[in-house]
């Protein structure tokens, strides 16, 4: 009997382990979504024996972007919470982290506290919490304030401030994960670059551009990544409820939530592409702004060297 080779059979338990991961990979992903590209050039007619398609080819999809208006409608809402809260995510999530990383007491309360709404943060929680009004701040827009900024302020500058006023509950909501992301970060800077800088006189705004931005800008991308992904599959999306109540009505069906899915999955991907464009860096940037780092302290360094000897021979 021959015998196999140890290579082999390693090669063939490996597989074994993936084995189960493929298997699910093909029946729950790969056949679903090529399902749903049947049935979006279909009509899809449920019957007792089963599901019968009729191709019908883009009406489905003419269907989603000319004839029914809630898509449509939709779109300046999602582009709407795009362009705010995304950036808004980011910016609170940061700052939260920067709080967080400091020594204060009771650090891991404080944690726990910012990632408890991750948890309590489902669709049906997040719909009755918006129903009674707690994602807004009660009479905030009666402030002298934001009276001025109505009044005084023209409307491209004031829409975004009352917008991220009326939705920072929400904000803070969606800033869960994210905070725990950059603290991750904040964790892994070397802490002698800071005190080298406070060697050099570098104050703590300072520090924060030139230091904590570049040091935390891969993370920046990733959490804005996530926050798109996060806020378009969350019940927020307009999109969500078109597919959702397209899927059993009788002159819709699953031909049109189909098509819908599929053009709200293109606008996620338009969104992914700006968030790329906005907070992405090369790595070979940021590879070179090491090496530049790295280049100023040795010159510090040299400095510091150059200025002891000549004390040595002052006092020699």
């Amino acid at each position: 009997m021959k015998i196999m080779k140890y290579s082999t059979r390693k090669k063939l338990f490996g597989f074994c382990l993936v084995l189960p991961w493929v298997v699910g990979f093909a029946v729950f992903l790969v056949y679903p979504l090529s399902q749903t590209i049947l049935y979006s050039f279909s009509s899809v007619t449920i019957t007792p024996h089963g599901t019968r398609t009729e191709p019908v080819g883009l009406k489905n999809y003419t269907d989603v972007l000319f004839t029914d208006p809630d898509f449509t409608l939709g779109i300046p809402t999602y582009l709407q919470q795009m362009v705010f809260m995304v950036p808004m995510v980011v910016v609170f999530s940061l700052l939260f982290a920067l709080l967080l990383n400091s020594h204060i007491r009771g650090q891991r309360v404080y944690r726990a506290i910012f990632f408890l709404p991750v948890v309590l943060i489902s669709g049906p929680i997040l719909e009755k919490v918006r129903d009674v009004g707690a994602t807004e701040l009660p009479g905030a827009g009666d402030f002298f304030v934001f009276e001025f900024i109505n009044t005084q302020v023209p409307p491209l500058l004031a829409a975004p401030i009352q917008y991220i006023v009326q939705n920072i509950v929400l904000i803070f909501w969606f800033s869960g994960v994210q905070v725990l992301i950059f603290l991750s970060g904040l964790q892994k800077v070397d802490r002698s670059l800071y005190e080298a800088s406070m060697v050099d006189g570098a104050s703590a705004w300072q520090q924060f551009w030139k230091i904590t931005i570049p040091m935390v800008r891969p993370f920046i991308l990733l959490i804005a990544v996530y926050t798109v992904v996060d806020i378009s599959m969350s019940s927020l999306s307009p999109f969500i409820a078109v597919i959702e109540e397209g899927m059993f009505a009788p002159s819709q069906g699953f031909g049109f939530s189909s098509a819908a899915s599929w053009l709200y999955f293109l606008l996620i991907l338009a969104a992914l592409a700006v968030a790329f464009l906005v907070f992405g860096r090369r790595e070979k940037d940021i590879l070179k702004q090491k090496e530049k780092a790295l280049r100023k302290r040795r010159r510090r360094l040299a400095r510091q060297q150059k200025r002891a000897a000549r004390r040595y021979k002052i006092r020699g």
